[in-house]
């Protein structure tokens, strides 16, 4: 192994060391069915996200999808594409501007900020957009990716 090699903490991931600037996207037709497994999976029962009549009766007139769904999008950017796997989130920032209703297209996107070279840490900015280009969900974000084995 060289020098560099040995000071290179991204040496054994599967998709290498990123370099600034690099994107990802992946794009979700949100349904209900996202709805009831992240709700029988979290508990989360919110009204907003599980009762049609008084989500519609609400300031915003229809069922809206958890957070939880809406930003695991960008984990699975995070984990399939950029860094890639054996990427997790060590920390978030993440401002929630805009709900995502049922039937909405999603599109999470990761951008690489910075890159550590002697430790596999990326600092990376997210967004979530529904089909009509609106931000819904933006934020920096922090990364660690371990080598795993192929």
């Amino acid at each position: 192994m060289s020098e560099h090699e040995q000071n290179n903490g991204w040496v054994d991931t599967r998709h290498g060391m990123p370099q600034a600037g690099d994107v990802a996207e992946r794009r979700l037709e949100v349904g209900t069915r996202h709805i009831e497994l992240f709700t029988e999976m979290s508990g989360d029962r919110n009204p907003l996200h599980t009762d049609r009549n008084a989500a519609e009766n609400s300031r915003f007139g229809g069922l809206i999808v958890q957070g939880g769904v809406t930003t695991g999008i960008l984990n699975a950017v995070v984990a399939e594409d950029l860094p890639g796997p054996g990427s997790v989130f060590l920390s978030v920032d993440w401002k929630f501007s805009k709900p995502v209703y049922v039937g909405d297209t999603i599109t999470g996107r990761v951008e690489i900020l910075t890159v550590r070279e002697d430790k596999p840490f990326c600092t990376i900015r997210t967004t979530v957009e529904n089909h009509d280009g609106e931000v819904c969900v933006s934020g920096d974000a922090v990364t660690y990716t371990t080598p795993l084995p192929r």
